[in-house]
């Protein structure tokens, strides 16, 4: 089973700075609201519906947008980081080491022991940073949930599994059917 730690080895709040320099060991480091999160490496699942996710969206990619997977930083003015599975983001908004402007989607694929981290706790933090677009990916039931940024708050716009498929506007036009990305 896929374990998740939160870790907390001091007094008071993680800085950006103290995740720096925890090794590079195949886990992911995020700060979330001064709390450090530690996921181990992806199954090959995971990483398969990754892969197949990443085909998708880079068939359809207009020139203006590129899709990056993790690792990769979004720093967040705050000094929380998080490494979402897969973004898309305007090409003019990558400088530097780390993306500090939200994405235009993120997207998150499940694990078993990341199900309630990407779908409560990241989920309302995306949200509060103004991310437009936010997909969960579940290769365990073949599903997509999609949510779009309106008035502040996610909206559920789409919730598909099987061979369903979803036809996404935002953040451009882009048909993904669960059963496609899912299966192993």
């Amino acid at each position: 089973m896929v374990s998740m730690a939160v870790v907390e080895r001091h007094a008071g709040p993680w800085t950006r700075e103290q995740r720096d320099a925890l090794p590079d060991d195949g886990r992911r480091y995020e700060l979330l609201d001064g709390m450090l999160v530690v996921t181990p490496a992806p199954a090959v699942r995971h990483q398969l519906a990754v892969s197949l996710l990443m085909r998708i969206l880079f068939a359809g990619c207009p020139a203006d947008l590129v899709v990056l997977a993790a690792p990769l930083d979004v720093a967040t003015p705050d000094g929380s980081v998080y490494q979402p599975d897969v973004v898309v983001v305007r090409a003019q908004d990558i400088r530097g080491h780390d993306l500090e402007v939200p994405p235009l989607l993120a997207i998150e694929v499940l694990s078993p022991g990341t199900r309630g981290y990407d779908l409560v706790d990241k989920r309302e933090r995306y949200e509060r940073d103004g991310i437009r677009s936010y997909w969960v990916v579940d290769p365990e039931r073949a599903e997509l949930i999609a949510w779009e940024l309106r008035d502040g708050g996610y909206v559920e716009v789409a919730r598909v599994s099987g061979d369903e498929a979803f036809a996404a506007a935002q953040p451009f036009p882009v048909t993904v059917v669960p059963a496609e990305v899912t299966r192993t």
